[in-house]
């Protein structure tokens, strides 16, 4: 999994030109960075602005630029002022080598800049185009302005399902949706690039934080089209099933429990809290008894959960073969031992301003992934890209000389 030398990465060879910003679309290009692309940020003379979210009111303060650390690592920097026209032949003399241009550009950018699919494909018929947008490439909110808190929380009904009946829709967490979509814009790019091993030919792809929220609900989204009232979500106590929902340790921290074979899971639970008498509690005895007393059940097992701590009650579940898990707070991250063991948590140089970066979300088999370069600095590399170009193109005039 990580860079241990040796074998080829599974994308070497390959070059991705990430011309976009914030959250979504350069997850997908740092996602290919990791299999070994070759991954060419372009920056504006000022930087790209995800370099200043780390200082943003509202989000954790850090000194360290940790949004950069998680989108730019395998990145190498070059700036461009796309509005300058030498800059802009720049782009296209790299256009003309690379595989994949990935931006999330609004479609009047696009056409001011001359970025659209039409004006790079006939640089390069090869080329992967890949678009993000908020809302979808046509229709009438095509451009219009949307994070992932608009197109992806609040529009794929996600906000409003995501919180007790009578409670303000619940807040989006920062980057909620822009990491799933931006496995789905790589998930679009391997699709084209296998495409392009059958024809030859290059192509156009997308994904929009607005489709991907909305797949995300897809369950309940679903349900809605079907027909289906979707129900306000209840207060905790109030659950219809007392063996799937929340419950709070001694040492005050929640866990949730999940029972889906409640007839086969009922025996063992009851053994698991040391109650036994409640299997044969009338209230209790069956699944249609235990959904019309769910409140009765909840206060007793609130009651006996409370009694010990998150790690006895842990070990007891997973002896019991019941599903669970613990509220995880993100502070404790440092010690979770499954994530390090499958290299979800990804180790890195601690100079970098942590011991950990998070891993891409999947694994191929046989395929090496690596951590090759730290973020850069902008256009830290803008020269020896620049020497590339120019190399190419001397090349290119030799092989075109008389012989």
């Amino acid at each position: 999994m990580t860079d241990t030398g040796g074998e080829a990465q599974l994308l070497e060879g390959l070059r991705v030109l990430d011309c976009a910003s914030y959250l979504a679309a350069p997850c997908a290009a740092a996602v290919l960075g990791d299999f070994g692309a070759d991954v060419i940020k372009i920056e504006p003379p000022r930087g790209d602005p995800v370099r200043g979210l780390h200082g943003t009111a509202g989000l954790p303060e850090s000194e360290v630029h940790y949004a950069w650390l998680l989108l730019s690592r395998n990145k190498r920097s070059l700036m461009l002022d796309l509005n300058d026209p030498k800059d802009h032949e720049t782009l296209c003399a790299l256009v003309e080598t690379a595989d994949v241009f990935i931006t999330n550009y609004p479609p009047r950018v696009v056409e001011k800049l001359r970025l659209a699919y039409e004006d790079l494909s006939r640089l390069n018929d090869r080329l992967i185009y890949a678009w993000l947008t908020g809302y979808g490439e046509t229709g009438p909110e095509c451009g219009k302005p949307g994070f992932d808190g608009q197109a992806y929380w609040a529009r794929s009904g996600l906000m409003d399902l995501i919180r007790e009946t009578g409670s303000a829709p619940m807040g989006a967490v920062p980057g909620f949706g822009d990491q799933p979509t931006g496995i789905a814009l790589t998930a679009a790019i391997l699709m084209a690039l296998y495409r392009r091993e059958r024809t030859g030919k290059g192509g156009r792809v997308g994904a929009s934080l607005h489709a991907c929220g909305l797949w995300a609900n897809a369950f309940l989204a679903q349900a809605a089209l079907a027909g289906a009232e979707i129900p306000k979500r209840p207060r905790r106590e109030d659950r219809g099933s007392a063996l799937a929902g929340l419950y709070k340790a001694r040492c005050g921290r929640w866990f949730s429990v999940t029972m889906l074979h409640e007839e086969d899971e009922w025996p063992r639970f009851v053994r698991l809290i040391e109650r036994p008498e409640l299997e044969r509690d009338p209230r209790f005895a069956d699944k249609p008894s235990r959904r019309t007393n769910a409140r009765e059940l909840i206060a007793i097992l609130d009651d006996i959960f409370a009694t010990r701590d998150w790690a006895e009650w842990s070990l007891r579940f997973r002896e019991a073969r019941i599903p669970h898990g613990a509220v995880e707070r993100l502070p404790d991250l440092l010690g979770d031992e499954q994530a390090k063991a499958n290299e979800v948590l990804w180790p890195i140089d601690p100079d970098l301003g942590a011991p950990y970066t998070i891993n891409s979300p999947f694994w191929v088999h046989g395929a090496r992934k690596a951590f090759r370069l730290p973020p850069p600095q902008v256009g830290e590399h803008s020269a020896e890209i620049r020497a590339e170009i120019s190399a190419r193109r001397r090349a290119k005039a030799e092989a075109a000389k008389p012989r």
